[in-house]
C-alpha cells in the first residue's frame, strides 16, 4: 500500500509518514486521520516518539493499531499549542489543529515557526466555514501549501452531501421490497448511516470490528451486529464482488450502493438479473465524497 506522509523540508516536522529510518532529522510526527493510507508503517511497536493528531484520532490508534498511550498525544481542534523543537526547548513551533471534514477524527495542520506558516490539509472536504477559522482569519499568510486535491477537477462538479443524502434517501425509498447493502471504507461517512437509520426506522447493521469504531466515535444507536435486525446492512467495498452479487439478490432484491466519487465497472454478464438497477449504484455523482 503506498503513502500519502510527507517529511516537510527544512523542519522537524513528518505528517502521516512513519517510516523512521527515511527520516532520521524528524523529531515531531503527526497524525491527520486514521485511513490506511495514511498510517502505512504504523503498528504497535512505535515507541520514542510523541505523535500529534486529534482526540478522535487518539482514541482510534489505541483500539485499532494498539499504539501505547504514552506516545500518543491529543490536541483539540482549534486551539493553538506551543511544542519545542530541541531537547532544549530553545527553538519552538505553534500548531493548530482544523477540522477536515473528512472522516472522523480528520485534521489539518498550520504549523507556524521559524520555517514561516505551513498549511497541511492531508486528506479534506473544502466547506467554506474553512475559511472563517480564527487562526486563518488573523492576517495569517500561509508560506506553504500541501494541498489534497483529489478532486482538483475544474470541469468537475460535487454535490453537497446533503443533496447526496437525499438522492439515496429517493431511491432506497422507491424500493421497499429491496434490501439495501451499502459499500464503505472502515471508517468515514458514518453521517449518512445515522440519517438513514433515522429516516427509514431501521437498524444499520454491522460487523463486530465496526461496531467497535462505532463506539469510540458515540454516534446514536442506531447500529447492531445482529444479522436480520435491520434492513441496511454496511460492508466493506472490498467485499463487493459478482459472486456476493449474486448470492444478496438469490436471496432478496437489493441495492447495493456505494456512495464514492470513485468509478466501479462490472461486465452485464457479473450484474444479478434480479437487481432492478445492475449491481452498483453511486448517488449524487459523488457528493459523498471526502476529498476537496
Amino acid at each position: 500500500m503506498s503513502s500519502n506522509g510527507k517529511v516537510i523540508p527544512h523542519t522537524p516536522l513528518a505528517v502521516d509518514f512513519w517510516h523512521v529510518r527515511k527520516c532520521p532529522s524528524a523529531r515531531l510526527f503527526f497524525l491527520s486521520h486514521m485511513h490506511s493510507d495514511h498510517t502505512v508503517g504504523l503498528t504497535s511497536t512505535w515507541s520514542g516518539r510523541p505523535i500529534y493528531c486529534s482526540p478522535v484520532t487518539a482514541k482510534l490508534l489505541r483500539i485499532k493499531l494498539k499504539v501505547k498511550e504514552q506516545w500518543i498525544h491529543p490536541l483539540e481542534i482549534g486551539e493553538p499549542y506551543l511544542l519545542p523543537l530541541d531537547d532544549i526547548g530553545k527553538e519552538r513551533l505553534t500548531v493548530t489543529l482544523i477540522d477536515a471534514n473528512h472522516c472522523p477524527g480528520s485534521v489539518m495542520f498550520l504549523f507556524q515557526g521559524y520555517f514561516g506558516s505551513i498549511l497541511y490539509t492531508g486528506d479534506f472536504r473544502y466547506s467554506p466555514s474553512m475559511l472563517r477559522e480564527p487562526c486563518l482569519m488573523n492576517h495569517t499568510t500561509i508560506d506553504v501549501l500541501y494541498l489534497d486535491d483529489t478532486n482538483c477537477d475544474p470541469n468537475r462538479t460535487l454535490p453537497t452531501r446533503q443533496k447526496a443524502t437525499q438522492e439515496i434517501k429517493e431511491i432506497i425509498r422507491r424500493h421497499p421490497d429491496h434490501n439495501v447493502v451499502i459499500g464503505l471504507y472502515s471508517l468515514g461517512k458514518e453521517s449518512l448511516l445515522v440519517e438513514l437509520a433515522k429516516e427509514f426506522h431501521t437498524w444499520v447493521e454491522v460487523s463486530y470490528e465496526r461496531m467497535e469504531t462505532l463506539k469510540v466515535l458515540e454516534l446514536q444507536d442506531v447500529f447492531t451486529t445482529k444479522q436480520g435486525d435491520g434492513r441496511l446492512r454496511v460492508v466493506d467495498q472490498s467485499e463487493i464482488t459478482s459472486a456476493a452479487l449474486h448470492d444478496w439478490n438469490s436471496e432478496q432484491s437489493t441495492l447495493v450502493i456505494l456512495p464514492t466519487s470513485r468509478t466501479y465497472h462490472l461486465l452485464p454478464s457479473q450484474c444479478p438479473r434480479s437487481s432492478l438497477f445492475g449491481p452498483l449504484l453511486l448517488p449524487g455523482g459523488g457528493g459523498f465524497c471526502l476529498h476537496a
